[in-house]
């Protein structure tokens, strides 16, 4: 971090005005490029915060720029969904009043510190002077006068502080912009502001508003640990590289895509990953784990070296520590978080992505390193034989039918380039998109699956437009999702951001009715349905109009009946240039979707005792595939 001035003179300000004048002169740099590290400040405004951080955003308006949000956990999603897009050197600040406002803000803020993703959390808080006490909305804990609803933010948080006095707002500050320029530490991070400290004014030194530049740092491997890795990687015949999120947080798809190229290892990806090679570059496999590909998933279970490079290693990824089952299979792990470097009992590397890609490519050249062709061969052509799977799935051999959810995405996959970016995060899409979606460009596939939070889409769509706004940005929504939180459609219009909304309606939560069925759960309390005499939920579908509701909040609606119509819906809301939504109705929640089966399994454990015979028979299931799990030693 540098700073550009020095000087001993003071500037008489509220710490609200302070802050946002600290805010705006912050920075980013890496790899020579420099950009304001908050971009922007959302808000909904009430007692706790109207009179400090409100008053000071119109104070210095031409300094921050302001978003109106209408839900505390959406806004959060929007600054989330801006900083991923801005490769996390980027993001926004999030202001809320006192009490719901502020524990609104707890799953946002844990959606970011699980996907290591930057965002500012500024929730007021009660007087620190205690003049007034209880305020409005305060939770009187009898045990503790120091705690608010606001503690609920510290383990949700990367960094916490409560500034109860101005001049304890300095320290802080500087901690603050440290965690979300740390590519290991990064996440959410919470200023708890109380209300009368927001409006208290000090003499702020100068040198506290002068521009800071926060750099981005790109450790090197240590040499021993780089030789490990590049001697176990000779010994392997059978190596996998898994790409996870850290490839795209590093920026390192080229330096990914030369290893690749130079060895010939495949290469698979993660939902977090995906996109970090082309789906038609030659070493790409797809996805891997329980939502991954045939081809990639066999290569993981005959795999002697997994190479994991910018992976936390999910159940989803490990299929619950049933996937590595080659013989004396290993890990390698290149992560910039010694944490995630040693799991597995993996052989760390502890570097940023692109620079340990680039002095593992440059070792193991410099010894003519390469898999064996018949490995190449064997993994090309089991994904062309993967390819023709997902052009059965994508085909629609009656355009004047209802379509199946892949054909919904086979049509939008039709019509998109590299300059489009999908977004989802929950439901069932997830798991078609990461088998069956071909990722054209390193940042087209934006999957939140490290906390798979509902409601996510929407916001995090207008983050990325604000973030992108040349670019084509796609919400994915289901039913169940949509009816989560569709307040933000609402910002969207008034700002005129013109993100485009896939609204699927398969009339419940399909995903987990799936996994309710196959868990012996019978599908209960999944389904958008009636009740029936006995009182289970089986009756007929609810009379729901989501697309009516979308244009209540005056988005414009395009209704696809059939597979024909969605395809001209698709490309009429391509082209718009206002908010655009895509109502499509496909198959009930509790039929099949369409796609490939799992490739790999997923633990959720079943009832261990039942008299039921559908859980029964699931528990039986279970047991087998427990018997296959692993601890890697």
């Amino acid at each position: 971090m540098t700073s550009t001035t020095s000087t001993t003179s003071t500037t008489r300000l509220t710490v609200a005005q302070a802050l946002v004048r600290f805010l705006a002169a912050q920075y980013t740099e890496r790899d020579g490029v420099r950009q304001r590290l908050i971009g922007a400040t959302w808000g909904i405004f009430g007692h706790g915060n109207v009179a400090g951080l409100g008053q000071a955003l119109i104070e210095y308006g031409d300094e921050m720029p302001f978003h109106q949000g209408r839900n505390e956990q959406s806004m959060v999603h929007a600054a989330v969904g801006y900083a991923r897009q801005s490769g996390r050197l980027s993001t926004h600040a999030v202001t809320t009043s006192i009490g719901p406002g502020a524990t609104n803000l707890v799953t946002g803020a844990a959606l970011a510190t699980v996907n290591h993703l930057p965002v500012l959390l500024l929730p007021g808080d009660i007087f620190a002077t205690r003049v007034a006490d209880p305020v409005l909305q305060q939770l009187e804990v009898p045990y503790a006068g120091d705690v608010s609803v606001n503690d609920t933010l510290r383990p949700v948080s990367r960094y916490f502080d409560r500034i109860t006095r101005p001049e304890a707002l300095i320290p802080a500050a500087l901690q603050a912009m440290r965690v979300l320029t740390d590519p290991v530490e990064t996440g959410a991070v919470t200023l708890a502001m109380p209300q009368d400290v927001q409006a208290e004014a000090y003499d702020w030194p100068d040198e506290f508003f002068a521009e800071r530049t926060w750099v981005v740092r790109r450790p090197g491997a240590d040499p021993t640990e780089l030789a490990e890795a590049v001697t176990a990687i000779r010994a392997a015949k059978r190596p996998l590289l898994i790409a996870g999120g850290g490839v795209h947080h590093s920026r390192a798809e080229a330096a990914l895509a030369e290893f690749a190229e130079a060895t010939g290892i495949p290469v698979a990806s993660t939902q977090a990953g995906k996109g970090s090679l082309r789906y038609d570059h030659p070493q790409d496999v797809g996805g891997v784990g329980h939502t991954g590909t045939a081809t990639a998933d066999e290569l993981a279970r005959t795999a002697d070296l997994i190479i994991g490079v910018g992976t936390r290693y999910t159940d989803f990824t490990t299929a619950s520590n049933t996937l590595f089952t080659g013989e004396g299979v290993r890990f390698l792990n290149l992560n910039i978080a010694s944490y995630d470097g040693h799991k597995l009992a993996g052989r760390p590397l502890v570097a940023d992505a692109r620079s340990g890609l680039g002095e593992l490519t440059e070792a193991l050249q410099m010894h003519g390193h390469r898999v064996a062709d018949a490995y190449v061969t064997e993994y090309s052509e089991d994904k062309e034989r993967w390819e023709q799977r997902v052009d059965a799935c994508y085909e629609a051999d009656e355009p004047d039918v209802r379509p199946t959810q892949p054909q919904v995405l086979g049509a939008l996959d039709a019509l998109a380039d590299e300059s489009d970016v999908i977004i989802n995060a929950a439901g069932s899409l997830p798991g078609d998109l990461h088998k069956l979606w071909r990722a054209r460009s390193r940042d087209q596939y934006h999957l939140e699956y490290g906390y798979s939070c509902m409601g996510y889409e929407i916001p995090a769509a207008i983050g990325v437009k604000l973030a992108a706004p040349e670019r084509n940005v796609w919400a994915l929504v289901g039913d169940g999702t949509y009816l989560m939180m569709p307040t933000e459609i609402v910002t969207a219009v008034q700002e005129g951001i013109a993100i485009k909304i896939l609204l699927v309606q398969n009339h419940g939560y399909a995903s987990i009715g799936g996994l309710s069925e196959s868990v012996g759960g019978e599908r209960f309390g999944t389904a958008y349905r009636f009740t029936s005499s006995d009182g289970t939920f089986t009756g007929a579908p609810l009379p729901v109009d989501l697309a009516a509701n979308v244009a209540s909040l005056g988005m414009r609606v395009l209704r696809a009946k059939t597979v024909r119509e969605l395809r001209e819906a698709l490309a009429e809301a391509r082209r718009a240039d206002t908010p655009t939504c895509v109502y499509v109705e496909t198959e009930t929640a509790d039929t099949v979707s369409g796609p490939p089966p799992a490739q790999a399994w997923w633990d959720v454990p079943v009832a261990e005792t039942a008299t039921r015979a559908s859980a029964v028979k699931a528990r039986e299931l279970y047991e087998r595939h427990v018997s296959t799990r692993r601890h890697h030693l």
